[in-house]
């Protein structure tokens, strides 16, 4: 038994020095106040670093790398999963308010939406803007084909205009992320502090929404770099940073709102 408390107590321990270690990246404030300016820096000097052709084939532009297959197709699937328990847990433990929680919850549903909706109206753009080809030589225009699910299902090539998804989804969801996890540094702050149990799950949730942010920012980059034209990325970026200011920085703001991430009375201070 004694043996099995110091194995929990090391566990434990190694989940603090974690949070602590990811705390210490993203409490510069100016770093974590600006990560949308770092989006339109790596998006326009990506771009152009892919226009050059200066960086050589690697394993991220193959579209198959495990990273886009598993993880960037299902971005908004992986944000929301992990989002969803730490926002519920970290919410009820500072407040005790179940109202508040339910509320905060909303901010999900506002964020799906906005990823249904962004996502739809990129595929119908690629789908007026575009022709079906042959091959991606565009030298045999196969016109029967006037859709590209149409075109794309009798294995052929549809070319329109096709705003970076990734670009819109990856920036927009780190974004999220490091909004709703800013509520650490407060959570460490309460007096008294949550149980043992449910301390333990917000910090495993805040750190893999940390790992998530790492492999969100590093695939924007290689997407900046390995793929899409410049106004498509350019687009796809302006489109995730929108949402994102549309919602925390302004309408979160007002009353009747899904709100932002609450912050701990002073009264509650050690």
């Amino acid at each position: 038994m004694v043996c099995v408390e110091i194995r929990q107590i090391d566990r434990m321990a190694a989940l603090e020095q974690c949070v602590l270690a990811a705390e210490d990246l993203w409490n510069n404030r100016m770093l974590r106040k600006n990560m949308h300016w770092f989006f339109i820096f790596v998006t326009t000097v990506g771009s152009f670093t892919k226009e050059m052709q200066i960086l050589p084939d690697s394993y991220f532009n193959n579209k198959k790398n495990i990273f886009n297959v598993y993880f960037v197709k299902y971005a908004w699937g992986w944000t929301f999963i992990l989002l969803l328990p730490f926002i519920l847990i970290s919410h009820y433990y500072m407040k005790r308010d179940r109202k508040l929680v339910l509320q905060r919850l909303c901010s999900l549903v506002v964020g799906t939406t906005i990823w249904y909706l962004c996502t739809s109206l990129f595929f119908y753009i690629e789908d007026v803007t575009g022709n079906c080809y042959e091959s991606e030589s565009k030298e045999i225009l196969k016109s029967e084909h006037a859709s590209r699910v149409e075109c794309k299902k009798h294995g052929l090539v549809w070319f329109g205009y096709d705003i970076s998804g990734h670009s819109f989804l990856l920036s927009y969801s780190a974004l999220i992320i490091l909004e709703e996890t800013a509520i650490m540094s407060d959570l460490k702050k309460m007096n008294p502090k949550p149980v043992d149990w449910a301390k333990s799950l917000i910090n495993v949730f805040y750190i893999a929404l940390n790992v998530l942010v790492l492999i969100w920012v590093c695939m924007f980059f290689f997407t900046s770099v390995y793929f899409h034209t410049i106004s498509h990325k350019m687009f796809g970026t302006a489109f995730g940073i929108l949402a994102w200011y549309v919602t925390y920085q302004l309408w979160y703001q007002a009353q009747f709102s899904p709100g932002i991430p609450p912050k701990i009375q002073r009264t509650n201070l050690n």
